[in-house]
């Protein structure tokens, strides 16, 4: 995890390695993000029982019908702004991130103010979910190996809500997930498949060079 300022591929810090392919980039869609991070909808039924409720008080306390206006355009205001201020977030964070997904890591690069990049090697990565929602966008939890570290406030909102001693980066409402999560699962299979290979080739180069060695004679 690091900070950057320059970037030879986008979403990128540097230039991939030999051997080493994109398989797919992307970001998340800022209208899901806003409704599912940062929770807009929410804010607004918030705002509209505040409202029907000071109206409702304010006509109780026989007040005239143009300091009930007055009031309720004050709450009107305050949630307008309080809202606008939401979706700018969303959009902001959702255009200055970038996910990419490699032969052999996924990349967060996210930050609106202070750009950062974040590397998962499949080799610190234990498995991956996927939860799609109804419009078609979803979320892509990645569980991490238990020796490796992260922290929740750095990632938020890249990463799974209220797991906070072990988080888990997320790729968040990304459009046609199922797609994505897809592309992660066959590139994490092939990892796995190489690594056990090399594995047995390890292993029989191993019992081949002990096998040659003399055999002492009396």
């Amino acid at each position: 995890m690091r900070e950057y300022e320059f970037e030879p591929i986008r979403g990128l810090p540097e230039h991939l390695p030999p051997g080493e392919e994109m398989l797919w980039q992307g970001a998340p869609r800022w209208t899901a993000l806003a409704r599912r991070a940062f929770h807009v909808r929410k804010v607004a039924v918030y705002f509209a029982i505040i409202l029907v409720w000071r109206i409702f008080a304010d006509l109780s306390a026989g007040e005239t019908t143009g300091e009930v206006v007055v009031g309720a355009l004050w709450i009107t205001a305050l949630g307008v702004v309080s809202i606008g201020g939401l979706l700018l977030l969303a959009w902001a964070m959702a255009r200055s991130t970038v996910y990419t997904i490699t032969s052999r890591r996924v990349v967060m690069r996210f930050g609106v103010a202070l750009p950062m990049i974040v590397n998962f090697p499949f080799a610190q990565i234990h498995s991956a979910q996927m939860k799609r929602h109804r419009d078609e966008t979803g979320d892509i939890p990645i569980i991490l190996v238990a020796s490796t570290r992260t922290s929740y406030t750095v990632l938020w909102p890249h990463v799974r809500p209220w797991h906070f001693t072990k988080p888990q980066p997320m790729l968040r409402a990304i459009p046609d997930v199922a797609r994505v999560a897809g592309i992660l699962s066959d590139a994490l299979n092939r990892f796995l498949a190489e690594t056990e290979k090399g594995a047995e080739h390890a292993d029989a180069g191993t019992a081949n060079r002990a096998g040659s060695d003399p055999t002492p004679t009396s």
